[in-house]
């Protein structure tokens, strides 16, 4: 039965080219905007590992005025730190690099392990900011004022890098250098949980984290602050002006963690949904042209089909007639579209895991074919309410 279907759509293989082509190229496009769902899905689905809730991401700008000294910056800004720990509402403090969770802002370094050369997303930071964000500690700790004086300065790295660098996961105590003179040398004290720190859809990156020195405060004007949640707006106005009234001609904008993120998010999902818009009008667009080319099928297969009838066909042959027909065309369109499809894990397209484009294709694959065959019932009945003697009559 197969080979006859087969052998017919062969014999109208010109009639069927174009509807093979649109099925191809429907099909290549649903798994585009499948494997981009399963993508940012799986990224949903891993857990964002801190608490971003009841965070306050401080910057402070032009924070330096009558002074450029580095020691000096760091005890004004310790200082207004611990005005703000006094102060009731105030749970945890730690002053970070601009790169703080759901910001814009990305800073990257390379350093070497066994003369080899790795990259990852840096972050510098106080003590404090594991209390401040709740992160979880999976091997060795946290650096901490024992680490200051150190002849190796501490770095603490995430599960993501740790896998990549240390596959036997013994990395704690191990030396990694930076720079390029190959002095700079730093000692791993611990590893974190993989953070999400550019918002739920986002891949989390392999991550190193940098014990915040004298020169850092320099630089950063970025405190994240943890506060109770019974803190309103009028809260937010006290810490405001006291920061304002203590940095005097200092530039304070407060945002909070969670307002941060939902833009992020929102961000991210705009091109899915909007690809998404795009590849249900595409669908349509295939739904209809299969309905109208099924409909001229049947139409112009009137007598042959009263002639099949008439020698024994039952309505149900008729009808699977029409929608076999249909799945052998859709079989074909996806074996083209498969050819085009496994090139993308093949070539490491976008770098994505392979499982994503593997379940983009067999879910675009189940798809499309509860599509055609959606698309072929009603016209298939039709067929097979075709009577014999009138179809005969007319030819």
């Amino acid at each position: 039965m197969i080979s006859h279907f087969f052998k017919l759509i062969w014999n109208k293989k010109r009639q069927h080219f174009l509807l093979i082509l649109e099925i191809m190229v429907a099909y290549l496009v649903v798994f585009g905007i499948f494997s981009a769902g399963v993508f940012y899905y799986r990224n949903y689905a891993h857990p964002r590992n801190f608490r971003h809730e009841n965070v306050w991401s401080i910057n402070i700008s032009n924070h330096k005025p009558g002074t450029s000294r580095a020691d000096s910056l760091m005890m004004i800004l310790t200082g207004v730190k611990k005005q703000l720990l006094a102060t009731p509402g105030v749970r945890a403090a730690a002053y970070m690099s601009y790169n703080t969770p759901f910001s814009n802002s990305i800073n990257g370094n390379t350093f070497k392990y066994n003369d080899r050369e790795y990259s990852a997303m840096n972050y510098q930071a106080e003590d404090d900011l594991p209390e401040v964000l709740q992160l979880e500690v999976t091997k060795g700790r946290w650096y901490a004022a024992q680490d200051a004086g150190g002849t190796r300065k501490p770095v603490v790295i995430n599960e993501l890098l740790e896998k990549e660098m240390f596959p036997n996961g013994e990395s704690v105590g191990k030396e990694v250098v930076f720079g390029m003179d190959g002095t700079d040398r730093r000692v791993i004290v611990g590893v974190i949980k993989d953070m999400k720190h550019e918002g739920d859809y986002a891949t989390p990156k392999v991550g190193i984290y940098e014990r915040a020195d004298t020169g850092f405060y320099s630089w950063t004007g970025m405190l994240l602050l943890r506060v109770d949640p019974s803190v309103d707006a009028a809260f937010e106005g006290q810490v405001h002006d006291r920061l304002t009234s203590t940095l005097k001609g200092a530039t304070i904008e407060i945002q909070r963690l969670p307002n941060q993120l939902a833009r992020k998010n929102r961000e991210m999902a705009i091109p899915v949904v909007t690809a998404g818009v795009i590849a249900a009008f595409l669908v349509i667009n295939v739904a209809l042209g299969m309905f109208g080319v099924l409909w001229y099928n049947i139409s112009r297969r009137r007598q042959e089909i009263g002639l099949r009838r008439a020698i024994g066909a039952t309505a149900g042959n008729v009808s699977w007639q029409i929608m076999g027909e249909m799945l052998v065309l859709t079989t074909i369109a996806i074996l083209l579209g498969l050819f085009f499809a496994v090139q993308f894990p093949l070539l490491d397209v976008f770098n994505l895991p392979s499982g994503v484009y593997v379940t983009g294709m067999l879910l675009a694959t189940l798809f499309v074919y509860v599509l055609v065959f959606i698309c072929s019932i009603y016209p298939g009945r039709e067929a097979a309410a075709i009577y014999p003697a009138i179809a005969l009559h007319e030819d």
